[in-house]
């Protein structure tokens, strides 16, 4: 009976990868935030150098990542993500015993190296790798988990206001462990080295052998290798548009501080930061549903759009503009429209690489435009917190980065259709033979 018929073994893949990016992003990459304050009130550190600690890591996070994406189209997910979970546990447990700034940063570089091996970039090239005409779906489904992580934000800040920022951290990094050395089990590189085929296994809903080939020939990718890639201007625009979006996304570190700062109590503070995390749901899940149908380009200018306004929300909280105080107005601007654009950015960018590039290299070009991000990215906790520390706000950092951010609209609307990258490509392979071999050329002239 077809109700009793084995789930494709992708989706399990999915499952186990989004339950380790869930827990990653309760306590890391949203959660991180629930940390800062009683951090600094510990320690008396400045945002500056905790926001330079971040910006560290993100760069760092750029560097390793084209080196992880080779090793993934090489070798598979498996060693390479249990040497990650090993790494990230031992990195949380050993920051719960800090004492000096430098202990934190050491602990802020065995994360970064512990997270590039063991969780998103993993993750993404395996799910990309299993499905094809539903990749969109797969890896914005993949994506959600994250989003949900950040909804345990208000649990984690009372966590740690009940049994303290250290209990929490050694048990966070025990936590990684429990749940991230059993996804690794999980993990496949492609379906065809075990009898199956993307997006469905033969026995499922895929064609008879008779009708395989036209299968295949229906979902047929381009296949353009990293070396080609980044001589395309599509590659490198697009890596600026969405890397504009993680120079705004990377700053989530300040975003609970912010608030308090603005005047807002502690328990709506952490709702609110928090509360981003259902937006961020809604975009990602938004994709799953609607990401295969219609333009990826255009549905991400729109988030594009949406991001800039939630940031300019953000900024804009109790902001007094010619005398006049906005109140709590733009609130609901920053928690809503801020966690739909970056929710939705996400699965649209790796699908959007999937989609134009195809499976061949698809680590090697998804590291390569992280690292491009990562630079970015590493620029929004550095700016931010050293404005805090010279202005004594944090209020115009947002704004400044709000105003940096409406420059991706327009690239965002501009990004060519994947049959002309495609062509181009294919171009510069052509040229590239000519080059070698200018004597057939010119005998077949």
């Amino acid at each position: 009976m077809s109700f009793l018929k084995q789930p494709f073994y992708g989706w399990w893949i999915v499952g186990a990868g989004g339950l380790v990016q869930w827990y990653t992003s309760a306590v890391f990459w949203r959660g991180f935030q629930a940390f800062i304050p009683p951090i600094l009130n510990t320690f008396g550190w400045s945002s500056g150098a905790t926001g330079a600690a971040i910006s560290l890591q993100r760069s760092e996070s750029g560097m390793i990542s084209p080196f992880v994406g080779a090793l993934l189209d090489r070798y598979g997910p498996r060693k390479a993500m249990a040497f990650g979970v090993f790494v990230t546990g031992g990195g949380f447990i050993f920051m719960s015993q800090m004492q000096t700034l430098w202990h934190f940063y050491l602990a802020i570089g065995l994360l970064t190296l512990g997270m590039s091996f063991g969780t998103f970039i993993v993750f993404v090239v395996t799910v990309a790798n299993w499905f094809v005409r539903k990749r969109a779906r797969a890896l914005a489904t993949l994506m959600s988990f994250s989003a949900v992580g950040g909804l345990t934000l208000p649990l984690l800040v009372a966590s740690i206001e009940t049994f303290g920022w250290r209990e929490m951290l050694m048990a966070t990094g025990i936590g990684f462990w429990v749940i991230g050395f059993p996804a690794t089990l999980v993990m496949r590189k492609r379906p065809e080295d075990y009898g199956m085929v993307p997006d469905g296994s033969p026995g499922e809903d895929q064609p008879k052998t008779g009708e395989r080939k036209s299968r295949f020939t229906r979902t047929r990718e381009y296949s353009i290798t990293m070396r080609q890639a980044i001589k395309l201007r599509f590659f490198w625009q697009l890596a600026i548009v969405t890397s504009l979006g993680q120079l705004v996304s990377s700053t989530n570190l300040f975003h609970f501080s912010a608030l308090l700062e603005y005047g807002i109590t502690t328990a709506l503070a952490a709702s609110a930061a928090g509360a981003v995390a259902i937006g961020d749901l809604a975009g990602r899940a938004g994709v799953a549903v609607v990401g295969d149908r219609f333009d990826k380009r255009m549905m991400l200018t729109i988030a594009m759009v949406m991001q800039t306004l939630g940031v300019a929300g953000l900024a804009g909280i109790n902001a007094e503009i010619l005398g006049v105080n906005l109140g709590l107005w733009p609130l609901p601007f920053f928690v809503i429209f801020f966690g739909l654009g970056f929710g939705a950015s996400i699965p649209l960018r790796l699908s959007i690489l999937g989609d134009y590039f195809g499976r061949g290299s698809y680590g090697s070009i998804v590291g390569l435009t992280s690292s491009v991000n990562a630079l970015f990215g590493a620029g929004g906790p550095l700016i931010v917190g050293l404005i805090r520390d010279i202005e004594g706000s944090y209020r115009l950092g947002f704004t400044m980065l709000a105003v940096v951010l409406v420059i991706s609209i327009p690239m965002a609307m501009a990004l060519e259709p994947s049959s002309r990258v495609a062509a181009k490509a294919r171009q510069l392979t052509s040229k590239k033979l000519r080059e070698r071999n200018p004597f057939e050329s010119t005998s077949k002239s």
